[in-house]
C-alpha cells in the first residue's frame, strides 16, 4: 500500500510525485494562473494510487495520471458540479 500527499498548486510538487506526472502537472498549473483564478488561494492536488498507478487529483476535478502506454493523461472527474469546482 502506498499512501498519498497533498500540495498546493504552483508549489513544487513533493518527490513521491513520479517524474512522468511532472511535466503535465506543470501545464494544467499554468493554465490555472493564467485563467479564473483571481485573487482566490490556489487549488490543492493529491496523489493516490489506484492498482500501482498514480493519479493526481486537484480540487477542482482535474487527474493528471498515466494511461496504459505510461503517457501522462489528463481527465476530469465526472459528476461534479461548478459548485464544487
Amino acid at each position: 500500500m502506498q499512501l498519498g500527499t497533498r500540495w498546493t498548486a504552483g508549489s513544487q510538487p513533493p518527490a513521491s510525485v513520479p517524474a512522468e506526472l511532472r511535466e503535465t502537472i506543470a501545464q494544467v498549473e499554468h493554465h490555472l494562473t493564467s485563467s479564473a483564478v483571481q485573487g482566490g488561494a490556489m487549488p490543492g492536488w493529491t496523489l493516490t494510487w489506484l492498482e500501482g498507478r498514480p493519479i493526481a487529483e486537484l480540487d477542482t476535478g482535474v487527474t493528471v495520471s498515466l494511461g496504459p502506454d505510461g503517457k501522462a493523461v489528463v481527465g476530469h472527474i465526472d459528476g461534479m458540479n461548478d459548485a464544487e469546482r
